[in-house]
């Protein structure tokens, strides 16, 4: 009897970074609903079951109102949300840190959407702020803000609190600006928050949402989730022609309805958190080692005497977000353990002794 062909493994499955979540592998549950969702044929282009029950599953979580694109990644899908909520002529504003603008090669202009950004100490984006672009509503020699773009969490691992959400909403409807969410880690948000998913997007008066899923425990695939349908125009279109429009949208369908049916979405988000908090308790205890923002997701940003970078990155990978600072950034995940995090944190005090 011939023996089905073993994949070969080439690398150390038991080995976990703190480079990023993205560097994990995907949920086992994940898994499980792709290789449940595998058998047979169904319709392409997002006309079949999966993602009809996608639509579903969404409205419990963001209203009744709220419509799902499921997409290939994250730059995908602000690019998709962005080019359907601009018109040629209009920009998006964001915070200066903003994924859209330091991490995404340039994405958002290729796709001639121009970014305004506004300094943001702590990541987050301010009313007052906002104010500083729209005096310039009207002059035609200028280009003329259309979209405020935030990310949740921010990219310094940062949390708009639900009333900070509706305070940029307000002031981006009031000069008829619209109000999109960039969602990569919106789960890990809603986990420190204690909130639902509603009340960080809906309830709050965001208008579009780029809900991420890769980076909580999906193997693929993130999602376009329009809100107010009178935000977006051609959508559907902007999806296809930007190269985003999966022609088995069954699969990416599937991984979003594993994480969200059961509140896997919450438990893995709970649980990169509290990886996040112990990591960040230990390495306070550490001679020289100063946390640098508050850790209220799963990231933890920590300045480190360099020759304890030095001898640290030779054992772990993890991000130097500011060499001239020693500033770096360890991100947990949904696969990483109280163990891994005693390891790294016994490592570093071991280092630095």
């Amino acid at each position: 009897m011939n023996e089905e062909p073993t994949a070969p493994v080439l690398h150390d499955p038991s080995r976990h970074d703190f480079a990023s979540d993205n560097w994990a592998g995907a949920h086992p549950r994940v898994m499980a609903a792709l290789a449940a969702a595998n058998g047979g044929h169904q319709p392409g282009y997002g006309e079949d079951a999966y993602t009809a029950r996608l639509r579903e599953t969404v409205r419990r979580h963001f209203g009744p109102d709220a419509e799902p694109y499921p997409v290939f990644n994250g730059t995908g899908a602000n690019l998709v949300a962005l080019q359907a909520m601009a018109a040629r002529w209009q920009s998006v504003i964001c915070p200066d840190s903003a994924h859209l603008h330091t991490d995404e090669t340039a994405a958002p202009e290729h796709a001639g959407v121009k970014l305004l950004t506004v300094p943001a100490p702590d990541g987050k984006l301010t009313p007052e702020a906002l104010r500083r672009y729209t005096r310039d509503l009207g002059n035609m020699h200028h280009a003329q803000p259309g979209v405020v773009s935030v990310s949740q969490t921010t990219e310094l691992g940062t949390c708009y609190t639900p009333q900070e959400l509706k305070a940029l909403a307000a002031e981006a409807h009031a000069h008829g600006l619209r109000l999109h969410l960039d969602g990569a880690r919106l789960a890990n948000a809603a986990a420190t928050l204690g909130v639902p998913l509603a009340r960080l997007t809906t309830e709050a008066g965001v208008d579009v949402v780029s809900f991420g899923a890769t980076k909580n425990g999906a193997l693929y695939g993130d999602c376009v989730i329009v809100l107010d349908p009178d935000a977006v125009s051609g959508l559907a279109y902007v999806k296809k022609a930007t190269t985003q429009l999966p022609s088995k949208a069954r699969f990416v369908s599937a991984q979003l309805l594993a994480l969200l049916d059961d509140e896997l979405w919450l438990e893995n988000a709970r649980h990169s958190n509290a990886m996040a908090t112990l990591l960040a308790d230990g390495l306070s205890t550490v001679p020289g080692v100063r946390l640098a923002h508050p850790v209220e997701s799963n990231a933890v940003f920590a300045v480190l005497p360099d020759e304890l970078a030095q001898r640290l990155c030779r054992r772990y990978a993890f991000s130097t977000w500011d060499p001239d600072r020693g500033l770096v950034r360890l991100m947990t995940a949904f696969d990483t353990t109280r163990q891994d995090v005693e390891r790294f944190v016994e490592a570093a005090r071991d280092l630095a002794g």
